[in-house]
């Protein structure tokens, strides 16, 4: 556990939205390899607490680490890293740590178009945000409704969402809409204890708690940005989209449990030393690193699953309530991207290209139009990147661009970011109030917990256009559309 400093560390500013702590901050050993590099205006850097700043400077002094260590403008202090943290480690000297990947492995968003506008949907909201809250279980301990067997759970594992796809709950379609078409190599049951799949049997297909969600959205004509890019994704005034947040549940929370455990026994037989115990780390080479590795793409893959089965009980949700097929009622997924996770990928550093173990920890890969890994129909436009914003202020589609390789190996902000605690936010909220405050704004929402519903409040978040347009600023992700909140399914 980091001290937090009192004040924050001497910064320079590299342009308008980039600032840079040096390599001189932290000089004693373990000493930063490279220097922490912020992306903000000034308004989110005076929002960010200290520990954001200790522990990204703290990133950057672990073993192969890569250019800089990164902190994108909706982070706060997380485990280890913090949230929106962003670094690249050489495969063979580098490390690879559960703390910069997080707790909920592939926690991501999906993003679902409809041919329904504000005027079809506004009169049957109710309704449909009830049967979703039915359909779509969640909270803390919600079972899903797909019953895995053994055989069936190995195969989620290793398949993700096209398991689901093959299975009839999806479209196939939908596999070149997801990242990495919702399947990620390298996965392996056999190094996912056996807690672990105790925990995530029950769970596909479930939201969760905490800050995941289900919303019914809406575009307003002020809020699309590029009219160009907007069309080619099949979005346009005055339409109603469906946005998804959630990540592997229990089973990924027991994985990275259970290896940083392991990782923190063998730290000093490797030679390596932390700033931070929450960074527990293994080189990357190393076989505890592989099987790490290989059960954390288990979660990956399982989390991508849980999702589409989400997409599936949305389709079936609309359809009953509308009367109509889900492809008559356009319900294409645009795109489903992570948020929690390593990789390993190509970038250049110092203008050669070089294969890195890449950790982005509430980042969003962001792509542009060149690199091969994005599927056909999205290499003109670049990547959509799908950032979620509170349940009062809306969220927003971007794309990627190819100059976000060269600044942060392709990756952006993921959400708008806490500024509030949980518990500072269950202090100064009640739920119940909250509640009755968003359905006058007209937002209808339904929670499992009211406690939970006052831990994300729209003021315990940053303003999430001000994180976008950081990125936009910057020229590494680029402004397509915002939408408005109009109906909440959150556990």
């Amino acid at each position: 556990m980091i001290q937090i400093p009192t004040t924050r560390p001497p910064l320079k500013r590299i342009s308008e939205v980039i600032w840079e702590i040096s390599p001189d901050y932290k000089k004693d050993a373990p000493a930063m390899q490279v220097p922490a590099r912020i992306f903000a205006t000034e308004k989110l850097l005076n929002q960010m607490d200290f520990a954001v700043f200790e522990q990204i400077s703290n990133v950057a002094c672990l073993p192969g680490i890569q250019k800089a260590a990164m902190c994108m403008p909706d982070a706060h202090w997380g485990y280890g890293f913090p949230i929106g943290g962003v670094a690249a480690f050489d495969t063979d000297v580098g490390v690879i740590s559960p703390g910069g990947i997080g707790y909920d492995i592939n926690c991501g968003m999906r993003l679902i178009r409809t041919n329904l506008t504000a005027e079809d949907v506004k009169p049957k909201l109710k309704p449909l945000v009830d049967h979703l809250f039915k359909t779509v279980p969640a909270g803390v301990g919600a079972h899903g409704f797909v019953k895995l067997t053994a055989q069936q759970h190995k195969d989620v594992m290793l398949d993700g969402a096209q398991w689901c796809i093959k299975n009839d709950y999806g479209w196939p379609e939908d596999k070149e809409r997801i990242e990495d078409y919702g399947r990620i190599d390298g996965a392996d049951p056999s190094k996912v204890s056996a807690k672990a799949i105790k925990r995530g049997a029950p769970e596909l297909g479930t939201l969760g708690s905490g800050n995941h969600y289900l919303e019914v959205q809406l575009i307003e004509a002020k809020n699309i940005f590029d009219k160009q890019l907007a069309k080619k994704f099949g979005l346009f005034e005055n339409q109603i989209v469906v946005m998804v947040h959630c990540g592997s549940r229990g089973f990924g929370h027991q994985i990275c449990t259970d290896y940083v455990d392991t990782f923190r026994h063998k730290m000093a037989s490797w030679g390596l030393k932390v700033r931070d115990e929450e960074l527990a780390c293994a080189p990357f080479k190393s076989k505890e690193a592989q099987d790490y590795f290989a059960a954390m793409n288990c979660a990956a893959n399982y989390g991508f699953a849980n999702r589409q089965l989400i997409l599936h009980r949305i389709r079936e949700g609309f359809s009953h309530i509308f009367g109509q097929d889900a492809e008559k009622l356009g319900m294409h997924l645009i795109y489903d991207v992570a948020h929690n996770i390593a990789k390993i990928e190509e970038h250049k550093i110092d203008g050669k290209k070089k294969e890195l173990v890449m950790h982005r920890k509430g980042a969003t890969r962001c792509f542009g139009p060149a690199r091969k890994e994005l599927p056909k129909i999205y290499r003109e436009t670049g990547q959509p990147v799908i950032v979620g914003g509170s349940m009062e202020t809306g969220s927003y589609l971007c794309v990627g661009t190819d100059e976000a390789d060269n600044l942060t190996f392709g990756s952006t902000m993921h959400g708008s970011g806490r500024t509030m605690s949980r518990a500072a936010a269950k202090r100064q909220i009640y739920g119940t109030d909250l509640q009755k405050k968003m359905e006058k704004e007209g937002i209808y929402v339904r929670s499992t917990s009211m406690s939970g519903l006052a831990e994300e409040a729209g003021v315990a978040y940053k303003d999430i256009s001000e994180v976008v347009d950081t990125m936009d600023i910057a020229g590494v992700s680029k402004r397509v559309c915002k939408f408005q909140p109009l109906g909440n399914v959150k556990g």
